[in-house]
């Protein structure tokens, strides 16, 4: 006599998993060796036109923040934190849209100039700009 065959309606799924074990391992051991991307800044040319009478925001490197009015001579810089920066520039505006820039140091994070710079747009001021200055011939 025959034996009858039963179908298997199961699928095996052990292969798959090896192969998806093995495939991670690869992946973990390239991963740290593959090189980031650089990013190329660019450079800015000569013909660069400064916005007048600007209230210049001045970032240093340890986070402080000066704020320099450059249409009122008389006034010196104010040094404020970043929660009061909006209500300062605000109150120099007075009415009047006056350009913001953000003159940050060459040692500044980026994270904070950017934080800076979203502060200043969530808090209603319209013309923010980032200050820079022509690359030396």
């Amino acid at each position: 006599m025959r034996r009858v065959r039963k179908p298997i309606n199961q699928i095996n799924v052990v292969p798959y998993i090896d192969v998806m074990l093995v495939l991670l391992v690869i992946f973990m051991v390239t991963a740290p060796l593959v090189a980031p991307g650089e990013i190329q800044l660019p450079s800015v040319g000569s013909k660069l036109t400064p916005a007048v009478n600007a209230l210049r925001v001045r970032v240093n490197p340890d986070k402080s923040i000066v704020l320099i009015d450059e249409s009122a001579k008389d006034r010196p810089s104010v040094k404020v934190t970043l929660d009061a920066l909006v209500a300062q520039v605000l109150a120099i505006q007075a009415g009047r849209e006056q350009p913001v820039v953000i003159d940050a140091d060459k040692g500044s994070r980026y994270e904070d100039v950017i934080g800076i710079l979203d502060r200043l747009q969530q808090g209603g001021i319209k013309k923010v700009g980032l200050l820079a200055r022509p690359t030396p011939t």
